[in-house]
C-alpha cells in the first residue's frame, strides 16, 4: 500500500496555515530559531508557537533542539523536502498573475549581500529602460550563507564582494568598488583616534562568520601585514548581530564603507584603516542556471560600467 504523503496529514487534524509552513521552511533552511524569525520579521516567541502547532499536528517532533545546535528529525526533513516544491509553486504561481496583472512577462530574482540598494539605482533604472518588460525583485542575503540562496535556486543572479572562489559559480561584471572601515563601539578604547591602524586589529576580537575563509578574509582579514593573528569572538550570522555585538564591546569589525551611511548609528563610531584594500562588488550566479535574463543583466552591467558609488 502507498504511503500518504506526509504533508497530506496536516488537514486530518487541521488547517495547515501559509505562515506556518514559512516559519517551518525557514528554521528547516536556517536551523537556528532566531534567524529565522528575523528572515521573516517575526518574533522569535512566534516561530516557536508554530514549530509547536505543526509538532501537535503531526505528531512528532519536526526539530531536534539543544542549547548549542538545531537539527531536523527525519520527519521534519521528509516533510521539508515535501513542501517546499508546492510552497515554491504557489510563489511562483502568484508571481505569474503579479506579472501579468503589471504587464510585465518576466522577473529577474537579485539577491544582495549588502544593504545599499540606494547605491544601485542608477543600474537598476538603466535595466529597466532597457527591459520595460522585466521586473527586477531585490532580495537580501545574509553573509553567513553567501551562496546558499544561488544554489537553492531561489535567485537569479547575487551582488557580492570579491573574490568568490566556487566551481559552479560564475563571477560577471564588476559593478562598483569601495573602501572598508572599522566599526568599534562608540566606548572602545580606539573610537577616541581619528583612524587605526592595520597593526591594531590584532589587539581585539572580530565577530566569527560561519563563511569560506577566503571570502570573509577579503574584508576581515585573519592576519596583520606582521604576521599578527587577529583573533575571532562571538559567532554572528547577519550584519545586525554583528554590529550589536561590536556596540556591546564584544569586539571590533571591518566593515565595508557603506555601513557608515547606512548604519549610522551614535553607539558605533567608524574608523579609516590605512593599507586595507578596498572591496570589490560583481554579479555571480549559477553557471548552470545562466539564462538570457542574467545576461541581459550582466551585460547591462559591463556597458553601463562600474558605478561610482559615496564613499
Amino acid at each position: 500500500m502507498e504511503q500518504e504523503p506526509l504533508s497530506d496529514r496536516f488537514t486530518v487534524g487541521g488547517v495547515m496555515e501559509l505562515r506556518d509552513v514559512e516559519i517551518f521552511l525557514a528554521v528547516a533552511e536556517e536551523l537556528h530559531f532566531g534567524r529565522a524569525a528575523e528572515r521573516l520579521r517575526v518574533t522569535p516567541a512566534r516561530v516557536s508557537q508554530s514549530i509547536k502547532k505543526l509538532e501537535r499536528q503531526v505528531g512528532g517532533p519536526l526539530f531536534q533542539r539543544t542549547s548549542r545546535r538545531v537539527a531536523t528529525t527525519a520527519i521534519g526533513q521528509q516533510l521539508y523536502e515535501e513542501l517546499r516544491p508546492h510552497y515554491r509553486g504557489l510563489h511562483e504561481s502568484l508571481a505569474r498573475a503579479a506579472q501579468a496583472a503589471t504587464g510585465t512577462t518576466e522577473v529577474l530574482r537579485l539577491g544582495m549581500i549588502a544593504s545599499n540598494l540606494n547605491d544601485i539605482r542608477p543600474l537598476l533604472d538603466e535595466f529597466a529602460l532597457r527591459r520595460p518588460d522585466c521586473q527586477v525583485r531585490v532580495t537580501h542575503q545574509h553573509f553567513s550563507d553567501p551562496f546558499g540562496a544561488l544554489r537553492r535556486d531561489e535567485i537569479d543572479l547575487q551582488l557580492t564582494w570579491l573574490p568568490v572562489n566556487e566551481p559552479d559559480l560564475t563571477v560577471g561584471p564588476e559593478v562598483y568598488a569601495e573602501p572598508v572601515v572599522l566599526a568599534v563601539a562608540a566606548d572602545h578604547p580606539l573610537a577616541a583616534r581619528p583612524d587605526a591602524h592595520y597593526e591594531d586589529l590584532a589587539d581585539y576580537p572580530q565577530p566569527a562568520v560561519t563563511a569560506p575563509d577566503y571570502w570573509i578574509g577579503a574584508v576581515s582579514p585573519f592576519h596583520t601585514p606582521a604576521g599578527r593573528p587577529i583573533s575571532r569572538g562571538p559567532a554572528v550570522a547577519n550584519f545586525q548581530e554583528l554590529i550589536t555585538a561590536v556596540a556591546a564591546g564584544q569586539g571590533i569589525c571591518v566593515v565595508h564603507a557603506h555601513a557608515r551611511r547606512y548604519y549610522a548609528r551614535p553607539d558605533i563610531r567608524y574608523l579609516t584603516v590605512a593599507g586595507l584594500p578596498w572591496s570589490r562588488w560583481a554579479l555571480v550566479w549559477r553557471t548552470a542556471g545562466e539564462s538570457p535574463l542574467v545576461r541581459a543583466f550582466a551585460e547591462t552591467s559591463e556597458e553601463f560600467g562600474p558605478l561610482d558609488v559615496p564613499r
